[in-house]
């Protein structure tokens, strides 16, 4: 008997011994726990492991954004939304193209692997819908509700009717492949009049976004009826996933029951005290917290987590608390600027990935299946396009804004795509019909962009604009004034008949508000001016001769205009969007603090508010956009004069910058103000534009109002770098001389007589203010006829000018003739000689003595020597005799700063050892010429 033990004992000794050796004999390919050194100890990081799905996963997201953000850069240029890239890079990597490698989806994904893959790609959709649900603002729907409902309603009945024809055929056709659950045909054509009727709600916002549809008819309708229809297809959504996920009917009529009694608790229950905790913690007015993002996005996975386990997909829990979340004080928009790109980036992608993974283009392969693509994307289109454009032209819209309505609301994008993703994880598709429906989704979002062009176009939209307001009938022919004039707008002056500016556009930024308000303040008429004038004085208003503005009886109309970038964030398209539905139409302007701080400087003095008349506005615009949205809003306020602020720091962007002297030091030192490609760029195309329409200035600041030179360095004491710790602190000096000096290089041009008259009215604003005026005439005989005749033309104005001035201007002006012998080099260091020892004297003498001089120059030069004609090549002017901008130091290849501003402000800014000692204001001329 203990012999058998013994036995017994020692085989199963050997037994684990010869186990334990196998496992670490030196040629065993899979290292113990799993590979602790990694591929140190020859593990392979593609492998797919259990206990470290990480790795593997690490790779699938790289691949999927890789591909994801390489084909969005194409489709951009094409107007197209990013989801049509994340999309296409999915069905790269699937069966349809990428799966076809053999051994791809064996290496990057596998079909183990796909669990971890599927839950962070659901847990990334959660919070999108959340996002879209904070999104949807009701405000818009309710108060629109008449035409958001006839369009809404017409755009969902009919395309869920077709909807439904068409899924008889592909319910006896694919249905029953071994893929699908058996449902009956009346839940299946639930669902597929439900996918066709669905409409991409966040894609429609991008996309008039865009187009510069938002405050259109067009866009305020499809923004109102995309609402209620977003809602209606997500809740005939939830009755089609509870109807297949119960057994029985009674059993989905709970489910839809504890449904609404969860909505219910939501909005009853839940939202008052989350409320409370809002406003308690600031984040209505300040942002949410990090509490508040973490309680919300709690709510956020418990409100998924209920509607999950009673049978309804989780998505809708997470929208459901999108929709109680408040709007007031952009809570809903600083909401998602905290977690969009995250989920944008990373989490979106990969559930889109997941949605071409499970798309097999290769199961099209016969002629019915085809004909039943064809008819989706038939009845897709007709349905939307019918329904909507009926119903927009039966709310009194123009037919070819109805039609346009009627495409957009075709639109599906990434809402559809959800739908289908949720019925084919219900196993309601079948893969087959499945691929079919996300073919129809990707040619109808493709196609609504350019369907809107087409329809819509720019001139059609300023048409019917101008036919709306009164000032032209549908053939585009004036209509006659009514007595009180104001059914048409009045036009620009042209240039020479403008002795003064009573309507100009300002754009508005940050880091030059302290400039532009002292300039304003110089360019506003002055109480004392209204009752009184110089002795002796009459009036020369006389043609186009100059003349002191005398005439005070109007304020002087400053529209400020602040540009915001337009990103694809959500964030960014809710900004405009908001405006929309907010009780006031422009919420957005309203809490602005530029536009506030600019409608507050008119108020400051009663002498200010009487004299000055300030309006503000924010455009929230692409960054390309900018130049047209400054012409356009130009015209729209019938503005006399743009005056555009240059970048203290070169850049587009006037929020977040540092302040330290290092930082203005070094870009003063080494001109990197002037190097911002986008910003010049910027410059640019509004000078070009802008001339069609009125005329226009850059001002580049330098100390002007008294706040301090670029070669001061004002600094701030919060941002000192290491170097700097032990300098003494030096603040700003008290001015005690609000004078200013005005340099004018009057060279000859259509911009020069327009600095002149500006000039004029700063002198007859303002006993500040003095001026010093030079001739700049060239000695060769060397000339042409044109030349000679614009020449003659400047010296007379000129001699004009200086002739008709009253006593008490006259005292203040200094006029000065140069002569130049030589080519654009002479005339630029002839310049830069006069400024050095004309402005900036008051400065360099004392501290706190003067308020800021600046150099009044025009962009454009005629001349009278054939040396200098042509001696830079013309972008911008019709006038064969003129220095064009041009020249300058290259930047990149690209646009400069001589091609901006013109050689001769290049000059003033750049040109040899320095700057010149004072701000600079580069003149355009515009609008009808003389």
């Amino acid at each position: 008997m203990a012999s058998v033990i013994t036995d017994a004992v020692l085989k199963t000794v050997i037994r684990a011994v010869a186990a334990t050796s196998s496992n670490t004999s030196p040629n065993a390919t899979t290292p113990s726990v799993n590979g602790q050194a990694g591929v140190l100890e020859g593990a392979n990081p593609a492998k797919y492991s259990a206990s470290a799905p990480i790795t593997l996963f690490i790779i699938q997201a790289g691949i999927v954004i890789i591909f994801c953000q390489l084909l969005a850069y194409p489709l951009r240029w094409i107007n197209q939304p990013k989801v049509i890239a994340e999309v296409i890079g999915g069905i790269l990597l699937g069966p349809s193209v990428m799966m076809r490698i053999p051994g791809f989806e064996a290496a990057i994904f596998p079909k183990e692997s796909m669990p971890v893959f599927n839950n962070v790609a659901n847990l990334g959709l959660i919070i999108f819908l959340f996002l879209v649900a904070l999104e949807v603002d009701m405000r818009m729907f309710t108060s629109n509700w008449k035409v958001a409902l006839s369009v809404g309603l017409a755009g969902m009945i009919l395309p869920f009717g077709l909807g439904f024809g068409i899924a008889w055929g592909l319910y006896h056709q694919f249905h029953n492949d071994g893929t699908t659950v058996p449902i009956s045909f009346g839940v299946y054509g639930l669902f597929i009049g439900t996918a066709l009727a669905i409409t991409a709600f966040p894609v429609l916002c991008r996309i008039l976004t865009e187009l510069k549809l938002l405050r259109s008819n067009v866009g305020v309708t499809v923004l109102a009826a995309g609402i209620g229809n977003d809602v209606t297809g997500w809740i005939l959504l939830a009755l089609c996933v509870a109807l297949v996920n119960n057994n029985s009917g009674l059993a989905a009529l709970w489910a839809l029951l504890c449904c609404i009694g969860w909505i219910l608790f939501l909005v009853f229950a839940v939202r008052p005290p989350f409320m409370w905790w809002v406003r308690r913690t600031g984040s209505l007015q300040n942002g949410p917290t990090q509490g508040v993002v973490a309680l919300t996005l709690l709510l956020v996975l418990f409100s998924a987590f209920f509607t999950n386990i009673i049978g309804i997909h989780a998505i809708f829990g997470a929208f459901l608390v999108g929709l109680i979340c408040p709007h007031e004080g952009g809570f809903a928009i600083k909401m998602t600027e905290k977690i969009e790109d995250l989920i944008s980036v990373l989490f979106l992608p990969l559930y889109f990935a997941l949605s071409g993974l499970s798309t097999n283009l290769g199961l099209l392969n016969d002629g019915i299946t085809w004909g039943y693509v064809i008819g989706v994307i038939t009845c897709a289109f007709a349905g939307k396009i019918i329904g909507g454009t009926l119903a927009a032209r039966a709310n009194k819209l123009l037919w070819r804004e109805s039609f346009t309505i009627g495409s957009l609301m075709s639109c599906k994008g990434l809402v559809e795509l959800i739908v289908l993703n949720i019925g084919l994880q219900a196993k309601i598709l079948s893969q087959r019909t499945f691929t079919i429906f996300v073919v129809m989704a990707l040619v109808t979002t493709v196609a609504t962009t350019p369907l809107t062009k087409a329809l819509y176009p720019p001139w059609y939209q300023r048409k019917v604009e101008r036919w709306r307001r009164g000032e032209i009938d549908w053939d585009e022919n004036p209509l006659v004034p009514n007595e009180s004039g104001s059914n048409i707008s009045v036009p620009s002056k042209p240039v020479g008949d403008q002795s003064s500016i009573q309507r100009m556009l300002v754009y508005l930024r940050l880091d030059s508000l302290p400039s532009l308000f002292a300039f304003i303040t110089l360019l506003s008429p002055q109480p004392e001016q209204t009752t009184s004038k110089p002795s002796g004085v009459e009036s020369t208003d006389k043609g186009t001769n100059p003349s002191p503005p005398t005439r005070k009886q109007k304020p002087l109309e400053v529209h400020g205009l602040r540009l915001i970038e337009l990103t694809d964030r959500t964030s960014s398209v809710m900004q405009v969007t908001e405006g929309i539905a907010g009780e006031e139409e422009e919420l957005y302007s309203v809490r602005d603090p530029v536009i506030n701080t600019f409608r507050t400087f008119a108020s400051l003095s009663p002498s200010m508010s009487n004299n000055v008349a300030v309006s503000g506005r924010v455009a929230v615009v692409p960054e390309s956009s900018y130049a047209e949205t400054l012409t356009s809003y130009a015209a729209d306020t019938q503005s006399e004069f743009v005056l555009i602020p240059w970048s203290e720091y070169g850049s587009l962007t006037d929020l977040g910058q540092p302040l330290s002297r290092s930082v203005l030091a070094g870009a003063n030192a080494g001109n990197d103000r002037f190097k911002g490609s986008a910003h010049l760029e910027f410059i640019y195309k509004t000078l070009a534009r802008v001339e069609k329409v009125c005329n226009a200035g850059i001002f580049i600041d330098n100390g002007f109002g008294g706040f301090g030179t670029r070669a001061q360095g004002l600094d701030s004491p919060h941002h000192h770098t290491p170097q700097e710790q032990d300098q003494p602190t030096t603040y700003p000096t008290t001015i005690t001389t609000r004078t200013h000096h005005v340099f004018l290089p009057f060279i000859g041009g259509a911009d020069d007589r327009v600095a002149l008259n500006l000039v004029l009215q700063l002198l007859g604003n303002n006993d500040n203010v003095t001026a010093t005026v030079v001739h700049l005439r060239y000695t060769s005989t060397a000339s042409t006829s044109n030349s000679m005749g614009e020449y003659n033309e400047d010296a007379t104005m000129l001699a004009t000018f200086r002739d008709s001035l009253p006593v008490g201007i006259a005292s203040r002006v200094v006029f000065e003739e140069s002569n130049l012998t030589e080519g654009k080099n002479d005339l630029m260091e002839t310049v830069l000689g006069l400024a050095n020892v004309t402005v900036g004297q008051q400065q360099q003498k004392k501290k706190g003595g003067g308020a800021g001089d600046v150099v009044v120059v025009g962009r454009r030069h005629g001349v009278v020597v054939d040396g200098v004609e042509g001696a830079v090549g013309g972008a911008g002017g019709s006038n064969s005799s003129r220095v064009d901008v041009g020249g300058g130091t290259a930047n990149g290849g690209g646009l400069d700063l001589g091609k901006t501003v013109g050689v001769v402000a290049e000059g003033l800014l750049v040109r040899g050892t320095g700057a010149v000692n004072a701000s600079v204001l580069v003149v355009q001329a515009g609008g009808e010429r003389k």
